[in-house]
């Protein structure tokens, strides 16, 4: 099985070096080209008082500078973006790029950035509902000629054209590891992402992958599996837990050793993840990143 790497960018600098981010980014992406495939962007507004960037600036940005690189989000929250103008957004970057996006969408979660930027928090059954319906927007306008209108119960459109028409059609994922979300994927998109968790989790999940699949009719081999979440490796695991001052464990997190690393990444395979879209914990750090790309990543090459 062939596997690929996408790197998750920073969500945004530290509050006392805020030109750090992009300085450090400048320095090392270049040693990383041809060792990951892509660059992603969490979608978060704030997290208290520490600094985070808006991601589909950061993309656009990333699309121009990095042009060696695939990009996307890791996830858009479908609520902070209208679904047509999201659809437009997409068909414009996907140009721009010459067919590097790939459109990343979820339900929605975090309840303190929805009320602080002024956005309605609905119950969670209510913001599945909302994607179902933006995804539907967002693949009706890429995809059917002349005008398209939609009325559903959240969102419309009333002879919407979105011109031009991106091409090719960017890949579109959706991630989430409840039911109903994985049972959208398997409806409507080219990828699912699991966020955040670990190897018993994504075991759990593959029950329902094959029933949601069977349920619309599709072979499951052709909803590519895909995992979002961070990556601590360090010479011991309690340096690796160090990275992140214990914040990320095994219990959701890549950790350990490279040995230990790869070994966990080899289960993920074996179950069907191709796709591996880490965010590195201490990337800026010589050492880290030499264990990244000359004892993880090269197990996997090929």
């Amino acid at each position: 099985m062939s596997v690929d790497f996408g790197l998750v960018l920073p969500a945004g600098p530290r509050k006392d070096h805020i030109n750090q981010w992009l300085d450090n980014l400048e320095e090392v992406l270049p040693s990383l080209t041809g060792h990951f495939k892509s660059l992603w962007m969490t979608d978060h507004f704030m997290r208290g008082e520490t600094p985070v960037y808006e991601a589909w600036t950061v993309l656009s940005y990333a699309a121009a500078r990095w042009p060696q690189f695939d990009l996307g989000p890791i996830v858009l929250g479908q609520s902070y973006r209208n679904p047509a103008m999201l659809a437009k957004m997409g068909a414009t970057l996907q140009h721009l790029s010459r067919g590097r996006l790939i459109m990343a969408l979820g339900a929605g979660w975090k309840a303190d950035e929805y009320l602080a930027y002024g956005y309605p928090f609905p119950s969670s059954k209510t913001r599945l509902e909302q994607l179902e319906e933006a995804v539907i927007i967002v693949k009706r306008l890429w995809t059917e000629p002349g005008p398209v209108s939609f009325q559903g119960q959240y969102y419309h459109v009333s002879d919407a054209y979105c011109e031009p028409k991106p091409d090719p059609v960017p890949t579109l994922l959706i991630g989430g590891g409840g039911r109903t979300t994985i049972g959208l994927a398997a409806r409507y998109a080219d990828w699912w992402n699991l966020p955040d968790a670990n190897f018993e989790k994504l075991q759990s999940r593959l029950p329902i992958i094959q029933e949601q699949c069977d349920r619309v009719g599709r072979d499951p081999a052709s909803l590519r599996l895909t995992w979002f979440g961070r990556l601590a490796v360090a010479r011991s695991e309690a340096e690796a837990l160090a990275l992140s001052n214990g914040k990320w464990t095994k219990e959701r997190a890549l950790v350990g050793t490279p040995e230990q690393v790869v070994a966990e990444m080899q289960r993920f395979i074996e179950a069907g993840v191709d796709y591996f879209m880490i965010e590195v914990l201490g990337l800026s750090i010589t050492e880290t990143r030499a264990m990244v790309l000359e004892e993880v990543l090269p197990v996997f090459s090929g």
